[in-house]
């Protein structure tokens, strides 16, 4: 069986859909087994090959997991890091962790998800004509879901 059932995995995607509902903001999730390094230089790297560097108002956030590793970050494009606060992200890593250090990565990936969508929206609201730039589809890095 995969990290997560279809119906888990459309629990985030649906999560990711609500979040960006009040926002033009971005949100994506990109998994994998193992991270080779650190996981902040993981994401960042990911964030870029993944594209989200390319949205119009720089306001896309990454969540990367790499679960048999235990390893995760949360990472926002330069649009998003000039207005939220200096320690956001570390928060939003800390409430996620909780769920995280119990195996509950569906859980954790929503409360990432929510709290960086609280953030899009405040700074980028939803704006008429906003078009879906960003997938809401759980990446799988491994290119499989096990």
């Amino acid at each position: 069986m995969g990290l997560f059932t279809e119906q888990q995995q459309e629990q985030i995607s649906n999560a990711i859909a609500a979040a960006e509902k009040n926002t033009s903001g971005e949100i994506r999730i990109a998994v994998e087994k193992k991270c080779q390094g650190d996981a902040f230089d993981m994401a960042t790297q990911k964030f870029f090959a993944l594209g989200m560097d390319k949205t119009a108002l720089r306001n896309g956030v990454l969540i990367y997991l790499a679960y048999e590793d235990k390893k995760f970050a949360i990472i926002g494009d330069s649009g998003i890091n000039k207005v939220v606060p200096p320690d956001f992200w570390e928060m939003a890593k800390v409430a996620m962790k909780a769920h995280f250090s119990n195996a509950n990565f569906v859980e954790g990936l929503v409360a990432g998800v929510a709290l960086a969508g609280e953030q899009l929206a405040a700074f980028f609201p939803y704006e008429s004509g906003d078009v879906n730039e960003i997938p809401n589809e759980i990446v799988f890095l491994d290119k499989h879901n096990d």
